[in-house]
């Protein structure tokens, strides 16, 4: 059985060989998998691992972006993101942000704002083609990712006020971020020709103790241009999987309504987002990606810890359901043998 066979069996709750996995890790978890295993690149370790997700994008063309001697970068906005280390590894935050001051929605045409047509569509199925057998996605967590990914030019504290008050700026700053986002997905879906299996899209709408804004806020601002993102991968032949970290549980039925196939990342250390319970009330409605927690089991865990949480999963999704996965990027630091050990588990990493 290959990926995209063992993919689709578990995603309609047919017979499989393995639950399918996938994996995200920071940098350093990167680098230190390949000292670990002897491999050469991060496609040696999605192989070595056997995760069964891949995934494609159009090349981009557009304004050449900075990279500055000190080590940062421009964004497709004009954001300015800085290496802010955190003990073990760094990460790239937002230093510069160039929305943070814009009162009036008319002061936005002073600001530069990334297109569809900054991207080249051109290779997106000889891509696909050279992944056959595997299912693949497009896009990803930033899409469209109105909260997080106007924050990163805008500001985190900014935009949470903007959304209580229904700010003008950050109103028509989403709805610039979903024409550019949902036409570039568009682009992409057309120029595979019916090769993607995976729309990837994503909102953080929790954190540790429940969810960062209201359900009727949700409704009335997001639901809409997701449901939109959703729609389109179906129109398409794909499915949807929506990132979203943090507790979410209390708009997993909205979700659901919506018609959203997959939710990723189900971050289990969260309030009311235990896997059991999930399991018990969604088990059939809609399938998960993820719930290996990078904040307890994998950092701070044993291998049997690690093998333990596998072997509930396995049992619980025994008959299709889950695409096993961290509920984040593993962190730096994190022990190697604990990831080794999830993926031997799971079946997929053969000594």
């Amino acid at each position: 059985m290959n990926s995209r066979e063992r993919f689709y069996a578990a995603l309609n709750y047919e017979p499989f060989d393995r639950m399918p996995v996938h994996y995200y890790g920071t940098p350093e978890i990167n680098k230190a998998l390949m000292d670990e295993l002897t491999l050469d690149n991060k496609m040696e370790i999605y192989n070595r691992l056997g995760t069964d997700l891949r995934r494609v994008s159009p090349d981009y063309t557009g304004p050449k972006l900075k990279r500055f001697d000190d080590g940062r970068r421009e964004g497709l906005h004009g954001e300015i993101y800085s290496k802010v280390t955190f003990g073990h590894g760094s990460y790239d935050e937002p230093s510069y942000l160039p929305y943070e001051d814009v009162d009036d929605p008319a002061e936005l045409k002073n600001h530069r704002f990334p297109s569809a047509d900054w991207y080249d569509y051109t290779h997106v199925k000889e891509k696909c083609e050279k992944l056959a057998g595997f299912p693949i996605e497009i896009e990803g967590a930033g899409t469209p990712d109105f909260i997080n990914g106007i924050a990163r030019y805008r500001g985190v504290q900014k935009v949470m006020f903007d959304i209580a008050l229904e700010d003008p700026v950050f109103l028509e700053l989403v709805e610039r971020r979903f024409k550019f986002l949902f036409e570039k997905t568009e682009m992409t879906l057309k120029a595979a020709e019916g090769l993607v299996d995976i729309v990837g899209m994503g909102e953080d709408l929790g954190n540790q103790n429940g969810l960062l804004i209201s359900p009727d806020s949700y409704n009335k601002l997001f639901r809409e241009k997701h449901e939109a993102f959703i729609d389109l991968a179906h129109k398409y032949g794909a499915v949807a999987m929506m990132h979203c970290c943090g507790s979410c549980r209390k708009l997993i039925p909205t979700f659901i309504e919506m018609g959203l196939d997959i939710l990723e990342v189900v971050q289990v250390d969260t309030a009311g987002m235990d896997i059991t319970e999930l399991h018990s009330e969604f088990y059939g409605k809609i399938a998960f990606c993820g719930s290996l927690s990078v904040q307890h089991t994998l950092p701070y865990g044993s291998v049997e810890d690690v093998i333990r949480e596998v072997e509930l999963r396995k049992k619980l999704f025994a008959k299709g359901g889950m695409i096993l996965a961290p509920t984040h990027a593993i962190q730096a630091g994190t022990p190697i043998e604990n990831v080794i050990a999830m993926y031997k588990a799971a079946g997929s990493l053969q000594d």
